[in-house]
């Protein structure tokens, strides 16, 4: 059974940092895609970034491009998101997910889901 536990998140002022991490457990870590998504108040979940299994591959929406990172441990079954330069409207909770299928695109619909972490950004 495929296990995604996120922490990392908090409260943080405009323009500060943080790093969320996931830690998955349940099968073979580095041969799927792992990704990013939020949900804010009132709003629909929405892609952050994603990565491929082996990192070759790395997508980001146009809204945290430049100021947010993922990256991936694979001998830590870990996946990182830095979020830098962070702004009132990148308030949100953030999921890891992931794919049930092995080396696939790192875009499109995702399987597993962890349960969030909440960020929040004061202006």
């Amino acid at each position: 059974q495929v296990q995604l536990v996120e922490s990392g998140g908090g409260l943080v002022q405009a323009g500060g940092s943080l790093r969320l991490s996931c830690s998955a457990s349940g099968r073979t870590f580095s041969r799927y895609p792992m990704g990013w998504f939020r949900q804010a108040p009132g709003k629909e979940r929405e892609f952050v970034a994603g990565i491929s299994a082996r990192a070759d591959s790395i997508n980001y929406a146009d809204s945290v491009k430049g100021r947010f990172t993922i990256s991936r441990d694979n001998t830590k079954n870990t996946v990182y998101l830095q979020m830098n330069s962070l702004k009132p409207e990148d308030t949100a909770v953030y999921y890891c997910t992931t794919k049930s299928k092995p080396y696939s695109d790192s875009l499109g619909e995702y399987d597993y889901w962890g349960q969030g972490t909440q960020v929040t950004v004061s202006s």
